[in-house]
């Protein structure tokens, strides 16, 4: 009787250790939410939000004129505000839900479906996760700002309510496959190893080229190249320039998904590649002629963050300098020649600073990721030309695919709107005509 209950002892006893050994392995495979971690993502998701409205807003909205001026912040604040709602009914479920194919994810988490505060999104960390809720949201504000861009090229003369159907048809068509593409687990590129660590192709080259395109199929503003078209505050553009700039920290380094040295060494490169930028676009300036000015600090300063972004974690401080330097100069002449060469009318250069620079960007940062140029590659120079044709392939089909999503897009919101304001409206300013308001009252 005894020997029966010590082996049953002996039993129950290997079988709580069993028990107990199989429950420490799933508690240490369990995901690890750190709270600092958490806590740079949630002012990361602010600080790009902050880029948006009031930064992107002012800085557009001082580009245009006085009579437009409310006009391009209500269409960058509400397209924004759009992007939102939309992110959170099928956009996220699109680019990062569960499943899918190389093109689209899955649609399981539309409307959120199955994400709670419980949820954890995983980092480039084995075994540390953030809330899902906090990445859906860091996520949410990068597709809000990329629809907010492209309208930069087709102010002062689109619809507002053209802006509110193509933002959502275009959101559907490109951003989302296109950010799932090279973001997604399963993403076709992202599979290849292409190299975007905040979206220089996601987000820069897919709305630089959308607004290319968009512009074309617009038209030009009714007196342009006859009459002068200046910004009317540069003031402002300035400020909303210095609220980008302070903002792209958490565009940049916030992409780490952790707090870590990746996000210290981005927030390095966002620094003194956007320093180089900025003084490489006024130099240039003053090599073609001009004096150099507060319009072409600015200018350079996003061109600078635009090229930064893809490279941002992918390069030494050195290599982001030389990239974001060269990419100023190829920025003004995209700027201040090739738009005046084939003559389509980029209100607000969109394409010129955000595309031809997200091209650069993500071109160059096939080259300054190797260690050969202080980038963190274990890659020697021979791994170079392989990584560039990554970078080629991802950057010609985000091309092609924006192109015809865009295309689409913009030919059903004018076959629903028009498109485009009259004349008449246009002669008079779109914050009247659009909105019954005045942006200053002399």
């Amino acid at each position: 009787m005894i020997r029966k209950l010590l082996c049953g002892a002996g039993a129950l006893g290997t079988s709580l250790f069993v028990s107990t050994a199989a429950f420490a392995q799933a508690a240490a495979a369990a995901p690890t939410v750190d709270k600092g971690d958490t806590a740079w993502m949630m002012t990361s998701t602010i600080l790009v939000l902050m880029m948006i409205v009031p930064g992107l807003a002012l800085f557009y909205g001082g580009l245009a004129r006085t009579k437009n001026m409310l006009s391009v912040m209500t269409q960058v604040g509400a397209i924004a505000a759009l992007a939102m709602v939309v992110w959170v009914g099928w956009g996220y479920t699109m680019a990062f839900g569960d499943g899918g194919n190389p093109f689209i994810a899955s649609f399981s988490k539309v409307f959120l479906m199955g994400v709670t505060p419980a949820t954890t999104a995983a980092t480039f960390t084995s075994g540390v996760a953030i809330p899902e809720y906090v990445f859906v949201c860091f996520q949410m504000t990068f597709a809000a700002i990329t629809v907010a861009l492209v309208l930069g090229s087709v102010v002062e003369r689109m619809k507002f309510s053209a802006a509110m159907i193509f933002g959502v048809l275009w959101l559907t068509l490109a951003y989302f496959p296109i950010a799932h593409m090279v973001w997604g687990g399963n993403g076709f590129f992202f599979a290849k190893g292409a190299l975007d660590f905040a979206g220089g192709t996601v987000v820069h080259i897919n709305s630089g080229v959308a607004a290319l395109v968009a512009c074309i199929i617009l038209g030009k503003r009714v007196g342009y190249g006859q009459e002068i078209m200046a910004p009317h505050s540069l003031t402002m553009t300035g400020i909303g320039t210095g609220l980008l700039w302070v903002g792209w920290f958490g565009f940049n380094a916030g992409s780490a998904l952790e707090a870590n040295g990746s996000a210290a060494l981005a927030m390095m490169n966002t620094f003194v590649g956007t320093a180089a930028a900025g003084l490489a676009w006024m130099l240039a300036e003053k090599l073609s002629g001009h004096k150099p000015s507060a319009l072409g600090f600015c200018s350079g300063i996003v061109a600078g963050l635009v090229a930064v972004t893809p490279a941002a974690g992918n390069a030494g401080p050195l290599g982001a300098i030389v990239l974001c330097f060269l990419t100023a100069f190829v920025c003004f002449f995209a700027v201040t020649k090739l738009k005046h060469m084939f003559g389509y009318d980029d209100a607000l250069d969109t394409f010129g600073v955000h595309g031809v620079g997200g091209m650069c960007g993500a071109m160059g940062t096939g080259v300054v990721y190797s260690a050969a140029l202080g980038g963190p590659a274990g890659a020697t120079w021979m791994g170079m030309g392989a990584q560039l044709l990554v970078q080629a392939e991802t950057v010609l089909t985000t091309i092609v695919w924006t192109a015809a999503a865009t295309v689409i897009s913009i030919y059903a919101a004018k076959a629903l709107t028009g498109l485009r304001v009259s004349p008449e409206v246009e002669r008079e300013g779109l914050d009247l005509g659009e909105h019954g308001e005045r942006a200053y009252n002399y």
